[in-house]
């Protein structure tokens, strides 16, 4: 699997990036694991085009010392579909660029 990983948390770090992550994204329902919806403007034609398989996600999992983000692009209601995939290099970037903003925003150095 392809990912965005930071590691070596340290565990105020872990706290924060938990509690803003608790407040304004959906669990998966397995500890640990968020889905971030993708910002609409950058999906793929196809990814577009299939409105059922929409909202499109990345999956991050925070643990003590580290959060791997996915570079997997994901629909919740379908497992195997032609619009999911690795993120393109636009998707690619907005996923680094999000993740990133999540720590300036917390002021968490890294």
């Amino acid at each position: 699997m392809k990912q965005y990983v930071i590691d070596q948390l340290r565990p105020a770090d872990y706290e924060a990036v938990k509690s803003y992550l608790d407040e304004n994204f959906e669990s998966s329902g397995v500890e640990g694991i968020y889905w971030i919806p993708l910002d609409q403007g950058i999906l793929t034609e196809v990814q577009a085009e299939h409105t059922e398989c929409q909202p499109f996600y990345f999956a991050v999992d925070l643990e003590q010392n580290f959060m791997a983000n996915e570079l997997l692009v994901r629909t919740k209601s379908k497992m195997r579909c032609s619009c999911m995939g690795y993120a393109t290099e636009k998707q690619l970037n907005w996923i680094i660029q999000f993740v990133d903003g999540v720590f300036d925003k917390l002021g968490i150095k890294i």
